[in-house]
């Protein structure tokens, strides 16, 4: 998504160009045929980290909701296709239901579709997002929030996602890094500049912002997380001069900051 101009096989080019071993997947550049999109994948050398997203379980009505459950298994068929090992789950917003009910249309959502992420190998990633999202995105805005949700799955196909986005305000986010100790299928970095341009497309390059990454990278180390990094910034000026020196700032940025 830091180069969303792009097209996949684009993206997949420069990643292996520069000598970067995975990329995070998004939906909406599968065209449809995550197969091609795997295929295409390997055959450059890389490996995809993650696929973004399901969720978005909530729903007005009961039909409705069952569609999004039924989405969601297919976004871990094409998960699995990909070779990616998680699938990012971003919860979505209350959609038309209270938030009590929505959250409870969250967890019943991954009970039904876990024994599917169970059976392909694929793990679900429940990614919190900062609560200035809960209207509009995800009901589910704290890594304790996550956290209980994983717990409450008790499966090795359910953990969470730290995006340091989303949770680097948290007071209590130390501890529950910590606490997600043995569950943390991936970690996200961008910055939150100030003053912040954007709900969505604000996001920075690394080092352009606030947020303590280094000091939020070693506490998600410190847990035994050893997977991928992943660079995910919504940042229009980023996308708009997304040329191929765009991968270099991003190491550079990466070594600096990361």
């Amino acid at each position: 998504m830091t180069a969303d101009p792009w097209s996949l096989e684009k993206a997949v080019r420069n990643c292996s160009a520069n000598g970067v071993p995975y990329i995070a997947v998004w939906r909406h550049k599968l065209d449809g045929d995550a197969a091609k999109a795997s295929a295409m994948i390997r055959r450059e050398g890389l490996r995809v980290s993650s696929l973004c997203r399901g969720g978005w379980f909530s729903a007005p009505t009961a039909k409705e909701r069952r569609e999004r459950v039924e989405d969601n298994r297919r976004v871990i068929e094409e998960a699995a296709l990909l070779g990616a090992p998680v699938l990012v789950i971003v919860s979505g917003p209350a959609n038309g239901q209270t938030l009590e009910d929505a959250r409870s249309t969250v967890m019943d959502g991954l009970l039904e579709v876990l024994p599917d992420a169970e059976k392909a190998g694929v793990t679900l990633g429940i990614e919190p997002l900062h609560p200035m999202y809960a209207a509009e995105r995800s009901v589910v805005v704290t890594l304790k929030q996550a956290n209980d949700i994983a717990e409450r799955l008790s499966s090795p196909a359910a953990g969470v996602v730290v995006d340091a986005f989303h949770v680097w305000w948290d007071p209590e986010v130390m501890k529950e890094i910590d606490r997600a100790r043995g569950k943390i299928v991936g970690f996200h970095v961008s910055d939150w500049p100030v003053p912040l341009p954007g709900i969505l497309m604000g996001r920075a390059m690394m080092g352009d912002g606030v947020i303590e990454l280094r000091k939020l990278r070693q506490a998600v180390d410190a847990t035994g997380y050893d997977g991928p990094v992943e660079v995910e910034i919504f940042n229009e000026e980023i996308w708009k001069t997304a040329d191929d020196g765009l991968m270099e700032k991003i190491q550079q940025r990466f070594l600096e900051h990361v």
